[in-house]
């Protein structure tokens, strides 16, 4: 697998933590210094990798609930050892454009920062 594959495979990891609030699937999607951060409608949110662990755990499940699936890889910009890939997730009723950076570390890739801002409502129009 190139590390194009490996990029998309992280993010396709990462989005089915928070579509199936698994909590493993973040810790295998992250570097566990990676920092999550973003505005929500209450102001800045700064999480660490633990306290995104535990919010993603503590929401329903949208698979459970049989929610619509949204994730639309907009950009994958590779650079050496680092890349940066933005994109577009549906997640506990907000579309979400998602900023991730990443580092090959191990020969294996992961999510080292991830920024993000709420576009909307789920479902919504970008």
């Amino acid at each position: 697998m190139d590390d194009e594959q490996q990029i998309r495979e992280i993010v396709q990891i990462y989005f089915d933590s928070l579509y199936e609030s698994d909590v493993e699937k973040v810790h295998a999607a992250f570097h566990p210094n990676a920092k999550v951060t973003g505005y929500l409608p209450t102001g800045l949110a700064e999480m660490t990798v633990e306290d995104f662990a535990a919010f993603v755990g503590a929401q329903p499940s949208a698979k459970a609930a049989g929610e619509p699936v949204f994730l639309e890889i907009i950009s994958l910009a590779r650079a050496g050892e680092t890349a940066v890939v933005q994109l577009r997730d549906d997640y506990i009723g907000s579309r979400f454009l998602d900023t991730l950076s990443f580092l090959k570390v191990d020969d294996r890739w992961v999510i080292y920062n991830k920024l993000f801002h709420v576009e909307g409502p789920a479902g919504g129009a970008s």
